[in-house]
């Protein structure tokens, strides 16, 4: 594995994780919105591991709440870099490398915020996590006779340390980690968020073999919120 951050600290702790559990892992300090540096780290991982089979992309911020009106140039352009164009750039840079190997597989990862409205005003959230699923379409159908496989997963609402930790301001709770927690825990049908490892998985799925059949697919990982909120 090759493990790409712009926090030194939180790579590291990656790959010690992955090794003590017998794993191998090179980790790599990048801005995934800049190309030099995208360029750099698709660089250094065929050079540490010779190709590139796989490719996930998960970066992303939640960005600033507010409407189109309330939003801030810098920040509209601040997460769409971060949320968007990070994407473009991994898979401009890593699309020739599967492809002269003949295949590989490339998750990208969005929201449900893609595809309903959640209650909370957050354009720049919906606006770049609704350009994920076309753009991996895009990429799906034109290398799909090359064996290169793209697909999205959209994550519902999940506990994770970036929900705790940025979206209580959001839910009016004021730091209050436990109310914030039960209020989303009652809005999905099964009675709890999600968690990291039910997106882990669902990205396993997609980079298999077992979906050797799925392209051009965006799976939605969510508990049933989605179709609660049609």
């Amino acid at each position: 594995m090759f493990g790409v951050d712009i926090n030194p600290e939180a790579v590291e702790e990656t790959r010690a994780i992955i090794e003590s559990e017998g794993g191998e892992c090179k980790a790599h300090v990048a801005d995934a919105s800049r190309s030099a540096d995208v360029a750099a780290a698709v660089e250094a991982c065929v050079t540490s591991f010779g190709r590139i089979d796989i490719l996930v992309n998960i970066v992303g911020v939640a960005g600033v709440m507010g409407g189109v009106v309330d939003t801030p140039e810098a920040d509209w352009d601040r997460v769409t870099d971060i949320n968007v164009k990070s994407m473009y750039l991994s898979c401009k840079y890593v699309l020739p490398v599967m492809e002269t190997q003949g295949g590989g597989s490339i998750v990208n990862l969005s929201s449900v915020a893609a595809h309903r409205w959640t209650g909370i005003a957050y354009a720049t959230y919906y606006a770049t996590k609704g350009a994920i699923a076309p753009l991996s379409r895009s990429i799906a159908l034109e290398y799909a006779a090359k064996g290169i496989r793209c697909n999205t997963v959209s994550p519902g609402l999940m506990n994770t340390p970036m929900v705790r930790e940025g979206l209580t301001a959001a839910y009016g709770e004021d730091g209050d980690v436990e109310h914030l927690t039960a209020v989303r825990d009652a809005q999905c049908p099964m009675g709890h968020m999600g968690d990291a490892w039910d997106v882990a998985q669902a990205c396993l799925y997609l980079a298999s073999d077992e979906a050797r059949y799925v392209t051009a697919h965006d799976l939605v990982v969510d508990g049933g919120i989605t179709a609660k909120m049609a």
